[in-house]
């Protein structure tokens, strides 16, 4: 997978930056769009940055390439399903909680119309 998926030595280095570190800023990124009522553009456009702010990480701290196309998609992939994940999370939440005689929750991502 090296090589394919990431560059550093090591797989641990890179799942510490992209899904520790990098998935929990993506999912309170997503969160905080939610809040805020914002689409899925808006949501697109912070991970955009926060992929960028991730390869500076991987660069400062492992020597890793900062202009890198490639492992910038993966990462910025990876953080997009972190965010699209908070997102809809804090959604389902708003929608069932404010929306309470409209909807229902069927999972902790998802409700239906009552």
């Amino acid at each position: 997978m090296q090589g394919i998926l990431y560059e550093e030595s090591s797989v641990l280095t890179f799942a510490l930056i992209t899904f520790v570190m990098g998935g929990w800023t993506a999912w309170r990124t997503g969160r905080a769009a939610a809040e805020s009522w914002s689409g899925l553009g808006v949501l697109a456009a912070y991970v955009a940055l926060l992929g960028v702010a991730i390869r500076f990480i991987h660069h400062a701290l492992f020597e890793g390439t900062f202009l890198s196309l490639h492992y910038y998609l993966v990462d910025t992939a990876i953080l997009m399903v972190f965010a699209y994940a908070g997102y809809r999370f804090t959604r389902t939440r708003q929608m069932t909680t404010q929306y309470y005689w409209l909807y229902r929750k069927t999972s902790p991502f998802s409700w239906v119309p009552k």
